[in-house]
């Protein structure tokens, strides 16, 4: 498990916040922060403030990562491309998730790395991660300002006879159900949002087509939400083109892989970050996934 819980002695009475900065390397704000979210253990009970003190023994959880040998597919001595397999979560969930990409990252580059982007966990494909805190937000600023030119794979039911450009405003749904709330939805009072949709080829005994999505805004579950708006949701998905039941079921991980192939065409999601082009510190860089999506598709189809 990457969070652990380790002893640390403070030799006197001192700010908790002060010891994690000049014993841990901690800004300030991190070391307040870390406080706050209740990392921190005396004789066995919580410290949550965060200008409360230590002295003598007390424990710390720990982050440790750990790898599971996801070698980069690029990198500088400023950024590392990963190509991350579909069902791996990008950031930990809690402190009980065993393996995240951020376990990845800091454990090849140091704690300081870390992702600049998210990608839905089912979702395979390039990620972006900075090496140090400056590229971090230098890289983070240029996907808020849309300065990434980001291309996906999908492969949707139906045959899309032509390209075309979905501009249609997006809205996450209004509803006081945990469920629904997590559903995105096209609404005229949604926020701006363009998907460019290129059609590559057409699978006639599966009745599926192999699109390239261009996302121009970066909104949750764009393409996605998108592709089931014109009516080609993507094959596997467990949300957007299912009943409600089921997709509850799918959230509290009650249906089969046989089942889900029956209901959405796959047991994963088929949606794949494939490209992803930009210009950073001079050099432009356009940079392609290495993974054979076509096949890995065909496989969580059967």
């Amino acid at each position: 498990m990457p969070f652990v819980l380790k002893d640390f002695v403070a030799p006197k009475r001192m700010k908790a916040f002060l010891f994690l900065i000049r014993e841990l390397g901690f800004t300030q704000r991190d070391a307040q922060r870390y406080i706050a979210k209740g990392r921190i253990f005396i004789d066995g009970e919580l410290m949550r403030d965060p200008a409360g003190d230590i002295e003598g023994l007390f424990q710390c959880v720990m982050f440790e990562p750990v790898s599971r040998g996801l070698d980069p597919v690029f990198q500088t001595q400023s950024f590392a491309l990963f190509d991350k397999p579909s069902g791996v979560l990008v950031h930990p969930q809690n402190r009980h998730t065993p393996y995240s990409m951020v376990d990845e990252i800091r454990h090849r580059y140091g704690p300081h790395a870390n992702i600049t982007h998210r990608i839905d966990q089912e979702t395979s494909g390039l990620l972006l991660a900075a090496k140090d805190k400056e590229s971090e937000r230098t890289l983070k600023l240029m996907f808020e300002n849309r300065e990434m030119d980001k291309r996906y794979l999908a492969l949707v039911h139906g045959r899309m006879e032509e390209d075309v450009v979905i501009d249609a405003p997006l809205i996450r749904q209004p509803d006081d159900s945990a469920l629904v709330r997590m559903i995105v939805k096209v609404h005229v009072e949604g926020k701006p949002s363009r998907t460019d949709i290129k059609v590559l080829r057409y699978f006639p005994e599966q009745d599926m087509t192999l699109v390239e999505a261009k996302p121009l805004t970066g909104r949750q579950h764009q393409i996605r939400v998108h592709l089931f708006h014109v009516k080609h949701p993507i094959v596997g998905d467990p949300i957007y083109g299912q009943n409600e039941e089921d997709v509850v079921r799918f959230l509290d991980k009650g249906i089969s892989d046989e089942e889900r192939i029956g209901k959405s065409g796959a047991k994963r999601l088929l949606l794949h970050a494939n490209r992803l082009a930009f210009t950073f510190e001079g050099v432009r860089y356009d940079l392609m996934s290495k993974t054979d999506f076509i096949s890995e598709a065909f496989e969580a189809m059967q």
